[in-house]
């Protein structure tokens, strides 16, 4: 990372940095070029790993690329603002990019438990998965990341170039 002033190390707090996040962007090889796509998802922390869910179709691109070649790279970011500053006009936010592989769940219990993860990062955690009419429709993936990294530029925060333009003066 180029700006270590904004690397974040801890990874509790890259851990909650990725659960404030309101989507996720996926990713994957695809056949000619990378292939991204946003989900809802839902996280837990497994053995100091990051654990994603998320709920898909059972057919399309997406799961073609999956089964292919179950490596992703994950990424989320959190959009503060965009401000002006002694030098110039930059954003704010907080983001996170993990590596990891793809598991398509088949198993029951872990599907309901993804399914149960993600429905609490939404709040809906005591809502009950016998509702959902399309649970029968769609396929549960499971990330684990074993790399994950995080950066932030938050709002009062004294960058290497601010503090550059304040010895200069």
């Amino acid at each position: 990372m180029r700006r270590k002033d904004r690397e974040v190390q801890n990874k509790t707090e890259v851990f909650n940095m990725l659960n404030r996040c309101d989507t996720i962007r996926i990713g994957m090889l695809g056949n000619q070029y990378p292939y991204v796509v946003p989900v809802s998802f839902g996280m837990e922390v497994v053995n100091g790993n990051a654990v994603i869910y998320f709920h898909c179709a059972q057919q399309g691109l997406k799961v073609d690329l999956l089964r292919a070649t179950p490596n992703v790279c994950v990424e989320g970011d959190i959009f503060i603002q965009v401000e002006k500053t002694t030098h110039g006009i930059t954003t704010r936010y907080e983001s996170v990019i993990g590596f990891g592989k793809c598991q398509i769940l088949t198993d029951v219990d872990e599907i309901k438990h993804g399914l149960k993860v993600l429905l609490s990062h939404y709040g809906y955690q005591e809502y009950p998965l016998d509702r959902c009419m399309g649970i029968s429709h769609l396929l549960v993936g499971k990330i684990v990341l074993d790399k994950i990294t995080g950066k932030k530029n938050l709002p009062g925060a004294m960058t290497s170039a601010d503090q550059a333009a304040i010895n200069h003066n």
